[in-house]
């Protein structure tokens, strides 16, 4: 095969990446379904969840398992925005054919593109107000975390893991209420306290 055709044919082969941009928000969405956690974890947040519920309380799941794919998006497109990182130096990841520095039409690199297409993916998964980037790896990476946000009005009367009946009069009436974390432990599901930016995180191990 001569030397100019051999070259064509694997160009042609070459994966076509996409720039940078809103539209990738769409792609490896985050799980919302307790089937998707690991086990024990997932049996354990199914009991503590049907036992919220049979008290009357109000619980609405936002995220459950991550795709690896979806990390590695948040996490580079929030360090772009943040100047933590080149857009020409964000490792590349199988399976992910995202253009990160965009080309102006001589084939130029184009900051300001590059930051603009970060930019609205940071919006769109809504991390812009983050002050450390979203992890690479991560409890919900493992199957071992799950974002719930959980309510209720006046005294909540709630039977813990033992059986045991738990009042809860105080304040705040949500998944940020200290006796309620108590309740959760005994199931084995640990509130994450690491800062108001994640209100809705628990996990495993509180991590």
């Amino acid at each position: 095969m001569p030397a100019a055709e051999d070259k064509k044919q694997l160009t042609s082969r070459a994966p076509v990446r996409r720039p940078s941009g809103a539209a990738w928000v769409r792609r490896f969405p985050t799980s919302k379904r307790t089937d998707d956690l690991a086990s024990p974890f997932r049996e354990n947040v199914e009991r503590f969840i049907a036992a919220l519920r049979a008290a009357g309380a109000s619980v609405t799941i936002s995220a459950t398992l991550r795709p690896p794919e979806r990390a590695y998006l948040m996490h580079w497109s929030w360090s772009i925005v943040n100047r933590k990182t080149d857009p020409r130096n964000v490792p590349p990841r199988n399976g992910v054919d995202i253009q990160w520095d965009h080309v102006d039409p001589l084939g130029e690199y184009a900051s300001q593109a590059s930051l603009a297409g970060a930019t609205a993916m940071v919006n769109a998964y809504g991390i812009r107000n983050l002050r450390v980037a979203p992890a690479l790896n991560s409890r919900h990476i493992e199957g071992n975390a799950i974002d719930m946000t959980i309510g209720w009005r006046g005294t909540l009367t709630v039977e813990d893991a033992q059986g045991n009946v738990v009042r809860i009069a105080t304040t705040p009436r949500n998944g940020m209420n200290t006796l309620l974390h108590g309740v959760a432990a005994s199931f084995g599901v640990i509130k994450f306290l690491g800062g108001d930016s994640d209100k809705s995180h628990w996990s495993n191990d509180g991590r």
